[in-house]
């Protein structure tokens, strides 16, 4: 790793909030889609019955 004399606190945390953060996105983003899949599923069931 390079030095980076006094800044490194900076921008090691920097480094940890970007990862923290991309990583929530993330989850975020795949906890969203299975709930949008599950309710387009029980719309299309519906649909059908109605059929």
């Amino acid at each position: 790793m390079i030095d980076l004399g006094r800044y490194a606190g900076a921008v090691l945390s920097a480094y940890g909030v970007s990862l923290a953060m991309l990583v929530a996105l993330v989850l975020l983003s795949l906890r969203r889609g299975r709930k949008v899949r599950a309710d387009m599923e029980m719309i299309e069931e519906r649909g059908r019955a109605n059929g």
